[in-house]
């Protein structure tokens, strides 16, 4: 299934949207109350897995049912819902992936320091390309932040669960908004690694 994020310029028409109703309704319209209705489900789903941010992972799976209606027309193989499962498990564990990447990542900048990854010899892979260069970036940011994100991603499990827990705790914020602080720093650190990677090359 591809990713409705890598398709580059890809954007939720309102014809495309207003297909993504219909479907959703089944010939019986709703005014959007089954479309809010399916969101709110997904949300529980992302949310009951953990996720920090469901909203966007509820969105995004939605995302890629409208796109593929786009393509084809129509879906008739699941029912709507079941269909919007299907597709955010793939977006889970997609979801997964890239979490568990940005950790071991993080976690190495965390343990070995900024400072060990600044010099990339020549021949290096391309992982080690952006190790280096997520240290260079994590290095920008702010110290509070820097150790936000850095403290974020340690350990596994039930330890990463009161990690976090007990970081929100010393920054005087739930554990909602700290995910939500740490998935913006997350993307700001993916976007200046991405730079940082293309201006190596």
């Amino acid at each position: 299934m591809k990713d409705s994020r890598q398709q580059q310029g890809w954007v939720l028409s309102p014809k495309v949207f207003d297909a993504l109703l219909n479907w959703l309704d089944q010939g019986i319209n709703s005014s959007g109350k089954t479309y809010l209705e399916m969101r709110q489900r997904l949300v529980f789903y992302f949310d009951r897995k953990n996720c920090s941010t469901p909203d966007e992972l509820a969105d995004e799976t939605l995302n890629r049912v409208a796109r593929r209606l786009q393509e084809e027309g129509t879906i008739e193989s699941e029912t709507p819902a079941k269909y919007c499962y299907i597709v955010a498990r793939f977006v889970f564990m997609e979801y997964l992936r890239e979490s568990h990447r940005a950790g071991i990542a993080l976690d190495e900048v965390r343990r070995h320091g900024p400072g060990d990854y600044f010099v990339v010899p020549e021949g290096y892979k391309d992982d080690e390309k952006r190790l280096a260069c997520l240290a260079r970036c994590t290095s920008t940011l702010e110290p509070v932040n820097r150790d936000l994100i850095t403290r974020y991603y340690v350990g596994k499990g039930h330890v990463k669960i009161a990690n976090r827990r007990s970081l929100a705790e010393s920054l005087g914020i739930t554990t909602n908004a700290l995910a939500i602080r740490a998935c913006r720093l997350r993307d700001k650190l993916a976007a200046c690694v991405r730079q940082c990677v293309n201006d190596e090359k």
